[in-house]
């Protein structure tokens, strides 16, 4: 069966087992990734260290909303 036909088929299922089974396949998509979390915290380190030391300042949130809705 290729891609086509499954997607077809799904199709025919009954909407609530077409999302039950869009959110297995969703799931399915976010598998944890060791690396990839050691890395995120490595950085995370990094710039919690940065602000401690005043090599970095922090900016309030409404001012990066602001310039996000200016562009």
């Amino acid at each position: 069966m290729n891609q086509k036909q499954l997607f077809d088929q799904a199709l025919s299922l009954p909407l609530a087992d077409r999302a039950a089974l869009a959110e297995q396949l969703l799931a399915s998509l976010d598998q944890p990734d060791p690396q990839m979390d050691e890395l995120i915290a490595i950085e995370a380190e990094r710039r919690i260290d940065a602000y401690d030391n005043g090599k970095m300042r922090s900016i309030p949130a409404h001012q990066v909303f602001s310039r996000l809705e200016s562009n």
